[in-house]
């Protein structure tokens, strides 16, 4: 059974009546029915504030890491393990190929319903999970196999064992491991970029988001309270923090937006889904294009350029 937001009342109202119309075989209303509900998707989906996106980035059934796995990847296998402490299931790993291209899919995996949340820690990593992507990439790097990494997370775990398994050197380790990578790298921010968490598996040569993804440094939740200590800010800290796609490309600080479907990727699965693999192997046939130390030193320029400061004299 679909999850509707708020803002989707009078679609959900539209699907309801086209439904019954269906059963009772009146073709006439179902035509009437569905031109009305193209009208209702157009006019409230191009009009979505950032709060509503953040709510459509989050949304329970939006496809996960492993939607895109199952419905990309074939002839796949899973790696398992940091080989160092455990297997962290917030961290999927995947050897396969897109399409003819032999591919190391690395992804943040949230999980449905409340057994498999658990399993998955609600897709907020511990220092082992970003300890066994690197081992991925380092496996891929060994074999010159591109990268495709999907980034789905609130943030790293920030639990009192993840701390003294050292979080926040295993994150350091993987921006600096990422971005000396020479095999082609494409991350996508695929529902929610939390923090360090997102930041672990987004070091690539090429930074995409889906168009209802979000991205930042915090969550509107936890600016709110920092800011106002009042939870009824959340929509306000969600406007003014650039969250979404369009925004933080028109800063520069992705490359590009991946067109899902107007009504959202939790609606219309394989589309989205469609989407991205059509986007990763363009953009990997882009990037193979240009050598190692180019895709090296291009990475190293886009890093470089990510924001500015300016010293002050006396």
């Amino acid at each position: 059974m679909a999850t509707y937001l708020d803002f989707e009342d009078k679609i959900k109202k539209l699907e309801e009546d086209i439904t019954i119309a269906r059963t009772k075989s009146d073709e006439h209303a179902v035509e009437i029915l569905e031109k009305k509900l193209e009208k209702e998707v157009e006019k409230t989906f191009k009009n979505l504030n950032d709060y509503q996106k953040l709510q459509l980035a989050r949304h329970p059934d939006r496809p996960y890491a492993l939607d895109y796995v199952r419905g990309l990847m074939t002839d796949y296998y899973e790696i398992h393990g940091d080989r160092h402490y455990n297997d962290d299931n917030a961290i999927v790993c995947f050897l396969g190929y897109i399409g003819k291209e032999k591919v190391m899919v690395i992804g943040e995996q949230k999980g449905r319903g409340t057994k498999n949340k658990l399993k998955r820690n609600f897709g907020m990593p511990n220092p082992e999970g970003y300890r066994k992507a690197l081992r991925a990439a380092q496996m891929a790097e060994k074999f010159n196999i591109p990268i495709l990494m999907l980034v789905d997370t609130p943030g790293a775990y920030p639990g009192l064992g993840a701390e003294e398994r050292n979080q926040s050197e295993a994150i350091a380790r993987n921006l600096y491991e990422f971005s000396n990578l020479t095999t082609p790298t494409i991350s996508v921010v695929i529902g929610e970029g939390g923090s360090g968490g997102a930041l672990a598996i987004s070091v690539a040569d090429k930074l995409a988001m889906m168009r209802y993804s979000v991205y930042a440094v915090i969550s509107p939740e936890g600016c709110s309270a920092i800011l106002w200590n009042d939870p009824a800010k959340v929509e306000t800290a969600a406007n003014a923090l650039k969250i979404t796609s369009d925004a933080l490309k028109e800063l520069n600080l992705v490359d590009d937006v991946v067109n899902e479907p107007l009504i959202g990727a939790h609606r219309k699965k394989d589309e989205a889904i469609k989407a991205l693999g059509d986007y990763f192997l363009t953009t990997l046939a882009k990037l193979k294009e240009l050598s190692p130390e180019d895709r090296l030193q291009q990475k190293y320029q886009k890093l470089m350029n990510l924001g500015k400061f300016q010293e002050e004299t006396k």
